[in-house]
């Protein structure tokens, strides 16, 4: 249903979008929700992506700008929210940005939202083309340190939502240090252990740091292992994998149809992994062994 702009439901978010030098072109109740949105044309130079957002590929925002021009039409208006301060953020918008950008465009068109929690939520919606681990990792903990420091004293468990998943707070801290981190490998162990925590976020993320600092440390033993089987003459693109398998310690477990605890606590299953990692025997390691891993990656696959 249609709002008048002249409606005081949103007269906020009209006179935001004309101190920002834009100008509202209409506005109604989304037929889902029944929520408020407008659309607005904007200066390019008003809105920003969220900081937490995956990181611009330079590449695929050519690309895209590219596309755009050999349709002569920008028809994909972005997502905005009032964000920290009153700015303008745009939570998945940020290739859409640059690519407007590389056009020249001056002006952008937007669909309007007054519910700012829409910022934290917008990664959920990436289901057409999915994220790969190290973004989804990457926006969840910027997510998460943003989400602290505006409400850190809620509990971690109460944005289940926003974080999708809780592994990918714990991965994402590790590819902060380390971008070429294999977190793929370790993603099956952490699914088992990995839980929300019930403390505040604030809190949460300081434990968190300690767990990624032993996954970081956990992989510097398995790169050791690997470089001794290679030396031994292995060369099989599964021996990340293999090793990782073979100290996980929870790799048996299987839960229980609706049993969602955990096996073990994640610190006690580092602790163990630890362990497993430097008493790991090179020379028990056979080819059948290898083959075997490569197997039951190819099933994944």
């Amino acid at each position: 249903m249609a709002i008048a702009l002249e409606s005081p439901e949103i007269a906020d978010l009209a006179a935001l979008v004309r101190a920002a030098g834009g100008a509202p072109i209409g506005a109604y109740h989304e037929p889902l929700g029944g929520r408020a949105l407008m659309l607005a044309s904007l200066p390019l130079q008003a809105v920003q992506p969220t900081p937490f957002q995956r990181d611009l590929s330079p590449t695929h925002a050519k690309r895209l700008a590219q596309k755009i021009d050999e349709t002569a039409a920008f028809l994909d208006p972005l997502i905005v929210v009032r964000g920290e301060d009153g700015r303008l953020w745009t939570p998945n918008g940020r290739h859409r940005l640059a690519a407007a950008k590389v056009l020249g465009l001056r002006q952008i068109t937007a669909l309007i939202s007054p519910d700012e929690s829409l910022a934290y939520r917008i990664l959920a919606l990436n289901t057409e083309k999915a994220h790969n681990l190290r973004d989804r990792s990457l926006e969840v903990i910027r997510m998460a340190r943003s989400l602290a420091r505006r409400d850190g004293q809620r509990r971690e468990s109460q944005f289940t939502a926003e974080f999708e998943s809780p592994e990918l707070l714990t991965l994402g801290m590790v590819y902060e240090h380390s971008s070429r981190f294999a977190g793929g490998a370790y993603s099956a162990f952490l699914k088992k252990v990995d839980r929300f925590s019930d403390r505040t976020l604030t809190v949460s993320l300081r434990e968190r740091e300690d767990y990624a600092a032993r996954l970081q440390e956990i992989d510097s033993q398995v790169k050791r292992l690997i470089t001794a089987l290679q030396a031994r003459g292995f060369k099989s693109p599964y021996l990340r994998n293999y090793v990782v398998a073979r100290i996980n310690p929870v790799r048996f477990h299987k839960a229980k149809k609706g049993d969602t605890k955990p096996p073990m606590p994640l610190a006690q299953a580092l602790t163990r992994m630890t362990a497993a990692a430097r008493t790991f025997k090179v020379d028990s390691v056979s080819n059948s062994d290898l083959a075997w891993v490569a197997v039951g990656a190819g099933a994944q696959e």
